[in-house]
């Protein structure tokens, strides 16, 4: 970083932190926890139902309560750790998070399961938004921070896909119950870390007092648009619930826009999303996230279903995918990052992934793993690893100090939004194309076996219809990318953004201009 960037009026940036590598060992391990929850619950689910009598119908809320609760606080919780100041919001949100893991492995009742999940949800909230904005504050230096970054990305990244892995070890090998417990090392470990080892910069807080109609309005918004995709995967889109769900979260989020314009102190400054390269980067990295998520699912019903893989098996198939995401995020983006463009980093990794997407388009009943999706996910994980390093750099660049909870916490909205989206979108064209060819094609099945094979090929062909939207919502994100972000290489030209942010970049203590 240059002497003047570290000097720019109103930094409050001396040196680098001593501790920062150390620093960044905790943080990570913080975010792979929260990154594990959101699929290692899945793989124990089945388990969980059966000892503690949730019914087909409520089994959802498991999942569901985890991810309205996450969702719907983010924004919130980036708040509060503007607010609260990062260190102390990230060891209180991994101390929460444990207590709510304890609850959930103790849990004796579907009721003290969901609301022990909600918990989870909560504390989570206020963590990963915590975890990214003293990322951003602590690597100042261009070549470090993408370093960093680096490392962050793939762990956000592949981090769901381990999830798969312990998921399955754990219920196979021990109970359910230590997919929750397992939080707890994790947890303790990181908070300590955190509380001996980072330093936050000082004078980075935003003392505003809460936008109390701002956050309110946020987060129902944002939980009736999670919640309406999540009903709208199990109940249709005709549903008048799922509609009204829909029709109240465009109000809600309109109005919070309003708010935010007119208030002195908003929970989410305009000033953070109107910037053309953040903005960019929150809409295409959520529409990677649809693709993604949606991938995820159908490939563990896929291996597990079709192709009777055990839930083991299946976590290590997902392996090739997390290499990919290892090499493209810690290799290839970190190595480029301070020489190109972000933009040329990011389109072409989401084109990658489209092209690992579109050999996943062929899957039939006895494609092979190795010759057909071992290769898909390879291209999968590297494209997107690729894409992801500088996408979590960048949202957060160009921000105040006092804004870069709320800017990570976007990071993280539009990713848990985009999951919510993409596992019931992709859900529910999946469900559609597999109802379609059972239909057309059951007539000329007359043994009961010809019939099983015709449920099987319907199922494939619904998964290989949805993976085609994937794909087209991968070439979309690197559309948006290549028309949105116009950044320069970091460390040599100026940001980009808005007009109304523009004196605010001079005095950043991140990326030098």
């Amino acid at each position: 970083m240059s002497d003047t960037a570290s000097k720019a009026p109103g930094s409050t940036v001396g040196a680098p932190d001593s501790n920062r590598w150390k620093a960044l060992v905790f943080i990570a391990l913080a975010q792979l926890m929260v990154v594990l929850d959101a699929t290692i619950v899945n793989i124990a689910l089945p388990s969980a139902q059966q000892d503690l009598g949730i019914s087909d119908g409520n089994r959802q809320w498991v999942v569901t309560a985890y991810a309205l609760a996450f969702g719907g606080l983010l924004l919130f919780g980036g708040r509060i750790a503007d607010l609260w100041g990062r260190k102390r919001a990230f060891v209180i949100g991994l101390t929460g998070f444990a207590a709510a893991s304890a609850l959930g492995g103790a849990a004796t009742t579907g009721a003290m399961m969901f609301g022990a999940r909600a918990l989870q949800g909560a504390f989570g909230a206020m963590l990963a938004p915590a975890a990214l904005s003293l990322l951003a504050v602590m690597f100042t230096d261009a070549k470090e921070r993408a370093k960093a970054f680096g490392i962050y990305g793939a762990i956000a990244g592949g981090g769901g896909a381990v999830g798969f892995i312990l998921g399955g070890v754990l219920t196979e090998y021990l109970d359910w119950r230590w997919t929750f417990f397992v939080n707890i090392p994790f947890a303790i470990v990181a908070a300590l870390g955190a509380y001996f080892v980072i330093r936050e910069p000082e004078g980075g807080r935003n003392r505003n007092p809460l936008d109390i109609p701002g956050v309110l309005l946020s987060t129902l918004g944002l939980v009736a648009l999670v919640y309406g995709f999540t009903r709208a995967e199990s109940d249709g889109w005709g549903d008048s619930m799922t509609v009204g769900l829909f029709v109240a979260s465009a109000v809600l989020l309109l109005a919070f826009v309003v708010t935010e314009a007119r208030v002195k102190a908003p929970l989410l400054p305009l000033r953070v999303v109107t910037d053309r390269n953040r903005g960019g980067i929150y809409l295409s990295l959520g529409i990677a996230i649809i693709a993604m998520f949606g991938t995820f699912l159908f490939l563990t019903y896929y291996l597990q279903v079709v192709k009777g893989f055990s839930p083991i098996k299946t976590g290590f198939a997902f392996l090739p995918m997390i290499a990919g995401m290892m090499v493209g995020s810690t290799q290839i983006g970190t190595r480029l990052m301070t020489r190109v463009p972000p933009r040329a980093l990011m389109g072409p990794g989401f084109l990658v992934a489209a092209v690992g997407m579109l050999l996943m388009t062929q899957l039939e009943i006895g494609s092979s793993y190795a010759s057909t999706i071992l290769p898909a996910m390879l291209l999968l994980g590297l494209g997107m690893g690729t894409a992801f390093m500088p996408a979590m750099s960048l949202a957060t660049l160009g921000v105040e100090p006092r804004d870069a909870g709320v800017a990570s916490a976007m990071v993280n909205t539009s990713q848990q939004v985009g999951g919510a989206i993409g596992t019931a979108l992709l859900n529910t064209i999946a469900a559609s194309a597999t109802t379609s060819y059972i239909k057309d094609h059951i007539a000329g099945a007359s043994s009961k076996s010809q019939q099983q094979l015709v449920a099987l090929q319907g199922q494939v062909h619904g998964y290989t219809n949805a993976i085609w939207f994937a794909v087209g919502m991968l070439v979309l994100a690197a559309a948006i990318v290549v028309t949105l972000v116009n950044t320069g290489t970091p460390g040599s030209t100026t940001v980009t953004g808005s007009e109304e942010g523009a004196e605010d970049e001079l005095a950043v203590p991140v990326i030098a201009h």
